[in-house]
Protein backbone atom coordinates (compact mmCIF):
# COMPACT_ATOMS: atom_id res chain seq x y z
CA UNK A 1 0.00 0.00 0.00
CA UNK A 2 2.91 2.36 0.74
CA UNK A 3 4.28 1.81 -2.73
CA UNK A 4 0.81 2.25 -4.22
CA UNK A 5 0.35 5.54 -2.35
CA UNK A 6 3.73 6.81 -3.60
CA UNK A 7 2.86 5.89 -7.17
CA UNK A 8 -0.45 7.67 -6.80
CA UNK A 9 1.30 10.79 -5.47
CA UNK A 10 3.70 10.86 -8.41
CA UNK A 11 0.87 10.34 -10.90
CA UNK A 12 -1.26 13.13 -9.45
CA UNK A 13 1.54 15.68 -9.09
CA UNK A 14 3.75 14.99 -12.12
CA UNK A 15 1.52 13.80 -14.99
CA UNK A 16 0.81 16.68 -17.44
CA UNK A 17 -2.32 18.40 -16.18
CA UNK A 18 -4.40 18.22 -19.37
CA UNK A 19 -3.59 14.55 -19.85
CA UNK A 20 -4.39 13.76 -16.21
CA UNK A 21 -7.72 15.63 -16.25
CA UNK A 22 -8.81 13.89 -19.45
CA UNK A 23 -7.75 10.45 -18.18
CA UNK A 24 -9.74 10.96 -14.97
CA UNK A 25 -12.60 12.78 -16.69
CA UNK A 26 -13.39 10.30 -19.47
CA UNK A 27 -14.63 7.53 -17.12
CA UNK A 28 -16.71 10.09 -15.22
CA UNK A 29 -18.09 11.46 -18.49
CA UNK A 30 -19.17 7.96 -19.47
CA UNK A 31 -20.74 7.44 -16.04
CA UNK A 32 -22.63 10.74 -16.22
CA UNK A 33 -23.67 10.05 -19.80
CA UNK A 34 -25.09 6.62 -18.95
CA UNK A 35 -26.82 8.01 -15.86
CA UNK A 36 -28.49 10.75 -17.88
CA UNK A 37 -29.36 8.37 -20.70
CA UNK A 38 -31.21 6.08 -18.30
CA UNK A 39 -32.97 9.11 -16.81
CA UNK A 40 -34.05 10.02 -20.32
CA UNK A 41 -35.00 6.39 -20.96
CA UNK A 42 -37.27 6.53 -17.92
CA UNK A 43 -38.89 9.67 -19.30
CA UNK A 44 -39.22 8.16 -22.77
CA UNK A 45 -40.75 4.83 -21.73
CA UNK A 46 -43.02 6.40 -19.11
CA UNK A 47 -44.19 9.04 -21.59
CA UNK A 48 -45.53 6.20 -23.74
CA UNK A 49 -48.00 5.36 -20.96
CA UNK A 50 -49.68 8.79 -21.00
CA UNK A 51 -48.98 12.51 -20.92
CA UNK A 52 -49.74 12.65 -17.17
CA UNK A 53 -47.38 9.74 -16.53
CA UNK A 54 -44.68 11.63 -18.41
CA UNK A 55 -45.30 14.62 -16.16
CA UNK A 56 -44.83 12.38 -13.11
CA UNK A 57 -41.15 11.89 -13.95
CA UNK A 58 -40.70 15.66 -13.67
CA UNK A 59 -42.38 15.62 -10.26
CA UNK A 60 -40.33 12.74 -8.86
CA UNK A 61 -37.15 14.35 -10.16
CA UNK A 62 -37.55 16.67 -7.16
CA UNK A 63 -37.12 13.68 -4.81
CA UNK A 64 -34.02 12.56 -6.68
CA UNK A 65 -32.60 16.07 -6.30
CA UNK A 66 -33.16 15.90 -2.53
CA UNK A 67 -31.38 12.55 -2.32
CA UNK A 68 -28.54 13.81 -4.49
CA UNK A 69 -28.30 16.92 -2.33
CA UNK A 70 -27.40 14.87 0.74
CA UNK A 71 -25.40 12.30 -1.21
CA UNK A 72 -23.26 14.91 -2.91
CA UNK A 73 -22.86 16.94 0.27
CA UNK A 74 -21.28 14.00 2.07
CA UNK A 75 -19.62 12.71 -1.12
CA UNK A 76 -17.98 15.95 -2.23
CA UNK A 77 -17.34 17.03 1.36
CA UNK A 78 -15.64 13.75 2.19
CA UNK A 79 -13.93 13.32 -1.19
CA UNK A 80 -12.41 16.80 -1.27
CA UNK A 81 -10.95 16.41 2.22
CA UNK A 82 -9.72 12.88 1.45
CA UNK A 83 -7.96 13.99 -1.72
CA UNK A 84 -6.21 16.88 0.04
CA UNK A 85 -5.22 14.59 2.93
CA UNK A 86 -3.76 12.05 0.50
CA UNK A 87 -1.96 14.92 -1.25
CA UNK A 88 -0.39 15.84 2.09
CA UNK A 89 0.23 12.10 2.76
CA UNK A 90 -2.11 11.70 5.74
CA UNK A 91 -3.92 8.44 4.88
CA UNK A 92 -4.97 7.59 8.46
CA UNK A 93 -7.12 10.69 8.77
CA UNK A 94 -8.48 10.09 5.25
CA UNK A 95 -9.97 6.79 6.54
CA UNK A 96 -11.93 8.70 9.18
CA UNK A 97 -13.32 11.14 6.63
CA UNK A 98 -14.35 8.27 4.34
CA UNK A 99 -16.16 6.44 7.13
CA UNK A 100 -17.91 9.51 8.54
CA UNK A 101 -19.15 10.60 5.11
CA UNK A 102 -20.42 7.13 4.15
CA UNK A 103 -22.38 6.39 7.31
CA UNK A 104 -23.78 9.93 7.49
CA UNK A 105 -25.09 9.58 3.93
CA UNK A 106 -26.57 6.16 4.69
CA UNK A 107 -28.37 7.56 7.73
CA UNK A 108 -29.72 10.59 5.87
CA UNK A 109 -31.03 8.41 3.03
CA UNK A 110 -32.77 6.12 5.51
CA UNK A 111 -34.48 9.05 7.23
CA UNK A 112 -35.65 10.49 3.90
CA UNK A 113 -37.03 7.07 2.94
CA UNK A 114 -39.00 6.69 6.17
CA UNK A 115 -40.50 10.17 6.21
CA UNK A 116 -41.10 10.17 2.45
CA UNK A 117 -43.07 6.91 2.52
CA UNK A 118 -45.06 8.07 5.55
CA UNK A 119 -46.10 11.31 3.85
CA UNK A 120 -46.02 10.24 0.21
CA UNK A 121 -49.22 11.92 -0.98
CA UNK A 122 -48.57 15.38 0.54
CA UNK A 123 -44.95 15.16 -0.64
CA UNK A 124 -46.07 14.62 -4.24
CA UNK A 125 -48.47 17.56 -3.88
CA UNK A 126 -45.65 19.71 -2.53
CA UNK A 127 -43.48 18.79 -5.50
CA UNK A 128 -46.13 20.15 -7.87
CA UNK A 129 -48.41 17.23 -8.80
CA UNK A 130 -51.71 18.01 -10.46
CA UNK A 131 -54.74 15.80 -9.75
CA UNK A 132 -54.12 13.84 -12.94
CA UNK A 133 -50.37 13.40 -12.34
CA UNK A 134 -50.65 12.53 -8.61
CA UNK A 135 -51.39 8.76 -8.84
CA UNK A 136 -48.56 8.24 -11.33
CA UNK A 137 -46.14 10.28 -9.22
CA UNK A 138 -46.98 8.24 -6.11
CA UNK A 139 -46.46 4.92 -7.92
CA UNK A 140 -43.11 6.07 -9.29
CA UNK A 141 -41.90 7.96 -6.21
CA UNK A 142 -42.57 5.05 -3.83
CA UNK A 143 -39.83 2.96 -5.44
CA UNK A 144 -37.38 5.86 -5.59
CA UNK A 145 -37.82 6.39 -1.84
CA UNK A 146 -37.25 2.69 -1.14
CA UNK A 147 -33.87 3.02 -2.86
CA UNK A 148 -33.04 6.28 -1.03
CA UNK A 149 -30.42 4.88 1.42
CA UNK A 150 -28.34 3.28 -1.34
CA UNK A 151 -28.72 6.31 -3.62
CA UNK A 152 -27.23 8.69 -1.03
CA UNK A 153 -24.46 6.34 0.09
CA UNK A 154 -23.57 5.42 -3.51
CA UNK A 155 -22.89 9.11 -4.14
CA UNK A 156 -20.27 8.97 -1.37
CA UNK A 157 -18.62 5.81 -2.68
CA UNK A 158 -18.55 7.21 -6.20
CA UNK A 159 -17.03 10.53 -5.16
CA UNK A 160 -14.38 8.98 -2.91
CA UNK A 161 -13.24 6.86 -5.84
CA UNK A 162 -13.17 9.91 -8.12
CA UNK A 163 -11.24 12.06 -5.66
CA UNK A 164 -8.73 9.23 -5.19
CA UNK A 165 -8.17 9.24 -8.95
CA UNK A 166 -9.98 5.92 -9.48
CA UNK A 167 -12.75 7.18 -11.75
CA UNK A 168 -12.65 4.00 -13.86
CA UNK A 169 -13.76 1.88 -10.90
CA UNK A 170 -16.56 4.33 -10.15
CA UNK A 171 -17.61 4.16 -13.79
CA UNK A 172 -18.10 0.39 -13.66
CA UNK A 173 -20.61 0.62 -10.82
CA UNK A 174 -22.61 3.51 -12.24
CA UNK A 175 -22.73 2.34 -15.85
CA UNK A 176 -23.70 -1.22 -14.93
CA UNK A 177 -26.68 0.07 -12.95
CA UNK A 178 -27.63 2.51 -15.70
CA UNK A 179 -27.54 -0.08 -18.47
CA UNK A 180 -29.56 -2.48 -16.32
CA UNK A 181 -32.17 0.24 -15.79
CA UNK A 182 -32.52 0.84 -19.52
CA UNK A 183 -33.01 -2.90 -20.12
CA UNK A 184 -35.51 -3.39 -17.30
CA UNK A 185 -37.66 -0.32 -18.06
CA UNK A 186 -39.59 -1.71 -21.07
CA UNK A 187 -39.75 -5.19 -19.51
CA UNK A 188 -41.40 -4.01 -16.30
CA UNK A 189 -43.51 -1.24 -17.87
CA UNK A 190 -44.90 -3.10 -20.89
CA UNK A 191 -44.12 -6.83 -20.70
CA UNK A 192 -45.15 -7.17 -17.04
CA UNK A 193 -47.77 -4.45 -17.50
CA UNK A 194 -46.62 -2.58 -14.37
CA UNK A 195 -46.91 0.88 -15.93
CA UNK A 196 -45.00 3.70 -14.28
CA UNK A 197 -44.43 1.59 -11.14
CA UNK A 198 -42.29 -0.66 -13.34
CA UNK A 199 -40.03 2.27 -14.20
CA UNK A 200 -39.66 3.02 -10.49
CA UNK A 201 -38.83 -0.61 -9.71
CA UNK A 202 -36.25 -0.72 -12.52
CA UNK A 203 -34.58 2.41 -11.15
CA UNK A 204 -34.56 1.06 -7.59
CA UNK A 205 -33.03 -2.29 -8.63
CA UNK A 206 -30.35 -0.56 -10.71
CA UNK A 207 -29.42 1.62 -7.74
CA UNK A 208 -28.99 -1.42 -5.47
CA UNK A 209 -26.81 -3.11 -8.10
CA UNK A 210 -24.64 0.01 -8.46
CA UNK A 211 -24.28 0.25 -4.70
CA UNK A 212 -23.17 -3.38 -4.51
CA UNK A 213 -20.52 -2.94 -7.19
CA UNK A 214 -19.17 0.32 -5.73
CA UNK A 215 -19.12 -1.16 -2.24
CA UNK A 216 -17.21 -4.24 -3.42
CA UNK A 217 -14.32 -2.00 -4.56
CA UNK A 218 -13.85 -0.90 -0.94
CA UNK A 219 -14.39 -4.38 0.51
CA UNK A 220 -11.73 -5.80 -1.82
CA UNK A 221 -9.18 -3.22 -0.62
CA UNK A 222 -8.72 -1.46 -3.95
CA UNK A 223 -8.86 2.02 -2.38
CA UNK A 224 -6.38 4.01 -0.31
CA UNK A 225 -9.04 5.22 2.12
CA UNK A 226 -11.01 2.63 4.11
CA UNK A 227 -14.59 2.61 5.36
CA UNK A 228 -15.31 0.94 8.70
CA UNK A 229 -17.26 1.58 11.89
CA UNK A 230 -13.99 1.44 13.82
CA UNK A 231 -12.91 4.74 12.25
CA UNK A 232 -15.93 6.53 13.74
CA UNK A 233 -15.35 8.48 16.92
CA UNK A 234 -16.58 11.49 18.87
CA UNK A 235 -14.38 13.73 16.72
CA UNK A 236 -17.26 15.78 15.33
CA UNK A 237 -14.81 18.22 13.74
CA UNK A 238 -14.47 15.67 10.96
CA UNK A 239 -18.21 15.62 10.36
CA UNK A 240 -18.28 19.41 10.49
CA UNK A 241 -15.45 19.62 7.92
CA UNK A 242 -17.35 17.26 5.64
CA UNK A 243 -20.59 19.22 5.94
CA UNK A 244 -18.94 22.63 5.50
CA UNK A 245 -16.96 21.48 2.45
CA UNK A 246 -19.99 19.70 1.00
CA UNK A 247 -22.44 22.49 1.79
CA UNK A 248 -22.21 23.98 -1.73
CA UNK A 249 -23.35 20.61 -3.11
CA UNK A 250 -26.23 20.47 -0.63
CA UNK A 251 -27.21 24.01 -1.58
CA UNK A 252 -26.87 23.28 -5.29
CA UNK A 253 -28.89 20.07 -5.29
CA UNK A 254 -31.30 21.29 -2.62
CA UNK A 255 -32.03 24.44 -4.60
CA UNK A 256 -32.39 22.24 -7.71
CA UNK A 257 -35.11 20.36 -5.85
CA UNK A 258 -36.82 23.59 -4.76
CA UNK A 259 -36.42 24.91 -8.31
CA UNK A 260 -38.13 21.81 -9.66
CA UNK A 261 -41.03 22.36 -7.27
CA UNK A 262 -41.29 26.03 -8.28
CA UNK A 263 -41.02 25.13 -11.96
CA UNK A 264 -43.79 22.54 -11.73
CA UNK A 265 -45.99 24.85 -9.65
CA UNK A 266 -45.49 27.74 -12.09
CA UNK A 267 -46.24 25.41 -15.01
CA UNK A 268 -49.46 24.09 -13.44
CA UNK A 269 -51.72 26.82 -14.88
CA UNK A 270 -50.49 25.89 -18.36
CA UNK A 271 -51.42 22.20 -17.95
CA UNK A 272 -49.71 18.81 -17.93
CA UNK A 273 -48.16 19.56 -21.33
CA UNK A 274 -46.08 22.40 -19.88
CA UNK A 275 -44.92 20.31 -16.89
CA UNK A 276 -43.98 17.40 -19.16
CA UNK A 277 -42.24 19.64 -21.74
CA UNK A 278 -40.07 21.40 -19.16
CA UNK A 279 -39.18 18.01 -17.68
CA UNK A 280 -37.98 16.82 -21.09
CA UNK A 281 -35.93 20.00 -21.49
CA UNK A 282 -34.36 19.39 -18.08
CA UNK A 283 -33.43 15.82 -18.99
CA UNK A 284 -31.90 16.93 -22.30
CA UNK A 285 -29.94 19.75 -20.66
CA UNK A 286 -28.58 17.33 -18.07
CA UNK A 287 -27.39 15.07 -20.87
CA UNK A 288 -25.58 18.00 -22.51
CA UNK A 289 -23.94 18.89 -19.19
CA UNK A 290 -22.77 15.31 -18.68
CA UNK A 291 -21.09 15.15 -22.07
CA UNK A 292 -19.62 18.64 -22.03
CA UNK A 293 -18.51 18.98 -18.42
CA UNK A 294 -17.79 15.37 -17.51
CA UNK A 295 -14.14 16.17 -18.14
CA UNK A 296 -14.50 18.80 -15.45
CA UNK A 297 -15.16 16.02 -12.98
CA UNK A 298 -11.59 14.91 -13.66
CA UNK A 299 -10.47 18.41 -12.69
CA UNK A 300 -11.80 18.13 -9.12
CA UNK A 301 -9.40 15.44 -7.82
CA UNK A 302 -6.51 17.06 -9.70
CA UNK A 303 -7.13 20.48 -8.15
CA UNK A 304 -7.78 19.07 -4.65
CA UNK A 305 -4.75 16.75 -4.62
CA UNK A 306 -2.34 19.33 -6.01
CA UNK A 307 -3.65 22.05 -3.74
CA UNK A 308 -2.98 19.73 -0.79
CA UNK A 309 0.49 19.03 -2.21
CA UNK A 310 1.05 22.82 -2.68
CA UNK A 311 1.48 22.41 -6.46
CA UNK A 312 -0.38 25.65 -7.18
CA UNK A 313 0.75 26.10 -10.78
CA UNK A 314 -0.97 22.81 -11.62
CA UNK A 315 -4.18 24.09 -10.04
CA UNK A 316 -4.02 27.16 -12.31
CA UNK A 317 -3.27 25.14 -15.43
CA UNK A 318 -6.07 22.71 -14.63
CA UNK A 319 -8.60 25.50 -14.19
CA UNK A 320 -7.73 27.16 -17.51
CA UNK A 321 -7.74 23.87 -19.41
CA UNK A 322 -11.08 22.71 -17.96
CA UNK A 323 -12.78 26.03 -18.65
CA UNK A 324 -11.55 26.16 -22.25
CA UNK A 325 -12.34 22.53 -23.01
CA UNK A 326 -15.78 22.67 -21.39
CA UNK A 327 -16.80 25.87 -23.18
CA UNK A 328 -15.71 24.60 -26.61
CA UNK A 329 -17.30 21.18 -26.22
CA UNK A 330 -20.57 22.36 -24.73
CA UNK A 331 -20.79 25.12 -27.36
CA UNK A 332 -20.58 22.55 -30.15
CA UNK A 333 -23.24 20.33 -28.60
CA UNK A 334 -25.48 23.32 -27.86
CA UNK A 335 -25.45 24.38 -31.52
CA UNK A 336 -26.57 20.91 -32.61
CA UNK A 337 -29.34 20.75 -30.00
CA UNK A 338 -30.50 24.27 -30.90
CA UNK A 339 -31.02 23.22 -34.50
CA UNK A 340 -32.72 19.93 -33.63
CA UNK A 341 -34.77 21.15 -30.64
CA UNK A 342 -38.26 20.23 -32.00
CA UNK A 343 -37.04 16.79 -33.05
CA UNK A 344 -35.46 16.14 -29.62
CA UNK A 345 -38.63 17.06 -27.71
CA UNK A 346 -40.69 15.07 -30.20
CA UNK A 347 -38.84 11.91 -29.21
CA UNK A 348 -40.68 11.96 -25.89
CA UNK A 349 -44.17 13.16 -26.96
CA UNK A 350 -45.46 14.33 -30.33
CA UNK A 351 -48.27 16.63 -29.13
CA UNK A 352 -47.94 20.04 -30.79
CA UNK A 353 -48.23 21.92 -27.48
CA UNK A 354 -45.48 19.87 -25.83
CA UNK A 355 -43.14 20.35 -28.78
CA UNK A 356 -43.85 24.09 -29.02
CA UNK A 357 -43.14 24.76 -25.33
CA UNK A 358 -40.22 22.35 -25.10
CA UNK A 359 -38.45 23.41 -28.30
CA UNK A 360 -38.51 27.11 -27.36
CA UNK A 361 -37.25 26.39 -23.85
CA UNK A 362 -34.48 24.11 -25.13
CA UNK A 363 -33.26 26.66 -27.67
CA UNK A 364 -33.05 29.44 -25.09
CA UNK A 365 -31.28 27.00 -22.76
CA UNK A 366 -28.75 26.12 -25.45
CA UNK A 367 -27.85 29.79 -25.92
CA UNK A 368 -27.19 30.13 -22.19
CA UNK A 369 -25.04 27.00 -22.11
CA UNK A 370 -22.20 28.94 -23.74
CA UNK A 371 -21.52 30.69 -20.40
CA UNK A 372 -22.58 27.84 -18.11
CA UNK A 373 -19.06 26.32 -17.80
CA UNK A 374 -17.75 29.50 -16.14
CA UNK A 375 -19.84 29.13 -13.00
CA UNK A 376 -19.48 25.35 -12.90
CA UNK A 377 -15.67 25.35 -13.13
CA UNK A 378 -15.44 28.14 -10.56
CA UNK A 379 -17.63 26.19 -8.14
CA UNK A 380 -15.65 22.99 -8.76
CA UNK A 381 -12.40 24.83 -8.07
CA UNK A 382 -13.47 26.46 -4.80
CA UNK A 383 -15.15 23.34 -3.43
CA UNK A 384 -12.28 21.02 -4.34
CA UNK A 385 -9.70 23.11 -2.49
CA UNK A 386 -11.91 23.65 0.56
CA UNK A 387 -12.96 27.27 -0.07
CA UNK A 388 -16.54 26.66 0.98
CA UNK A 389 -17.82 30.25 1.22
CA UNK A 390 -17.32 31.27 -2.45
CA UNK A 391 -18.35 27.78 -3.59
CA UNK A 392 -21.57 28.09 -1.60
CA UNK A 393 -22.37 31.53 -3.00
CA UNK A 394 -21.79 30.46 -6.59
CA UNK A 395 -23.73 27.19 -6.12
CA UNK A 396 -26.73 29.11 -4.83
CA UNK A 397 -26.60 31.58 -7.72
CA UNK A 398 -26.24 28.79 -10.26
CA UNK A 399 -28.94 26.51 -8.88
CA UNK A 400 -31.86 28.60 -7.75
CA UNK A 401 -31.18 31.89 -6.00
CA UNK A 402 -31.85 33.74 -9.25
CA UNK A 403 -34.06 31.17 -10.97
CA UNK A 404 -36.66 30.76 -8.21
CA UNK A 405 -37.81 34.41 -8.04
CA UNK A 406 -37.68 34.72 -11.83
CA UNK A 407 -39.74 31.57 -12.39
CA UNK A 408 -42.24 32.71 -9.76
CA UNK A 409 -42.73 36.24 -11.12
CA UNK A 410 -42.12 36.18 -14.89
CA UNK A 411 -44.95 33.75 -15.84
CA UNK A 412 -47.46 36.12 -14.27
CA UNK A 413 -46.51 38.79 -16.80
CA UNK A 414 -45.37 36.95 -19.94
CA UNK A 415 -46.98 33.54 -19.51
CA UNK A 416 -45.18 30.33 -20.37
CA UNK A 417 -42.28 32.30 -21.89
CA UNK A 418 -41.38 33.33 -18.35
CA UNK A 419 -40.86 29.67 -17.45
CA UNK A 420 -38.81 29.05 -20.57
CA UNK A 421 -36.32 31.90 -20.04
CA UNK A 422 -35.88 31.88 -16.24
CA UNK A 423 -33.09 29.30 -16.08
CA UNK A 424 -31.05 30.75 -18.97
CA UNK A 425 -31.13 34.19 -17.34
CA UNK A 426 -29.94 32.61 -14.09
CA UNK A 427 -26.99 31.02 -15.93
CA UNK A 428 -25.88 34.40 -17.29
CA UNK A 429 -26.10 36.07 -13.87
CA UNK A 430 -24.14 33.24 -12.26
CA UNK A 431 -21.40 33.45 -14.91
CA UNK A 432 -21.06 37.21 -14.42
CA UNK A 433 -20.52 36.69 -10.69
CA UNK A 434 -18.23 33.66 -11.04
CA UNK A 435 -15.63 34.94 -13.52
CA UNK A 436 -14.10 37.78 -11.45
CA UNK A 437 -14.09 35.66 -8.26
CA UNK A 438 -12.24 32.84 -10.01
CA UNK A 439 -9.71 35.11 -11.76
CA UNK A 440 -8.93 37.00 -8.55
CA UNK A 441 -8.31 33.76 -6.64
CA UNK A 442 -6.04 32.31 -9.33
CA UNK A 443 -4.06 35.57 -9.43
CA UNK A 444 -3.46 35.38 -5.67
CA UNK A 445 -2.23 31.77 -5.66
CA UNK A 446 1.45 31.65 -4.63
CA UNK A 447 4.11 29.97 -6.71
CA UNK A 448 5.66 26.67 -5.57
CA UNK A 449 8.81 28.51 -4.46
CA UNK A 450 6.77 30.90 -2.31
CA UNK A 451 4.91 27.93 -0.80
CA UNK A 452 8.21 26.22 0.04
CA UNK A 453 9.55 29.36 1.67
CA UNK A 454 6.41 29.63 3.81
CA UNK A 455 7.01 26.10 5.15
CA UNK A 456 10.68 26.66 5.97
Amino acid sequence: MAENSEQKYIKMTETPVSKLIISLGIPTTISMLITNIYNMADSYFVSQVSLSAGGATSIVFGIMSILQAFGFMFGHGGGSNISRLLGSRNSDRANKYASFSFFAALLSGTLIMCFGLMFLRPLMRLLGSTDTILPYAMDYGRWILIAAPVMTSSCVLNNILRYEGKASLAMIGLTTGGILNIILDPIFIFTFNMGIAGAGLATALSQFISFGILGSVFLLGKTESKISLRYLSADFKILLDIIVTGLPSLARQGLNSVSTMVLNTSAKPFGDAAIAAMGYVGRTSSLIFSVGLGIGQGFQPVSAFNYGAKKYSRVKKGTVFTLGFGTAFIGLIAIVCFCLAPNIIGIFRNEAEVIEIGATALRVQCAALLVFPISVVATMLFQSIGKSAPALILSCLQSGLVFIPLCTVLPRFIGVLGIEISQPIAYFVSALASLPMMLLFLKKLPSENEAKNENM
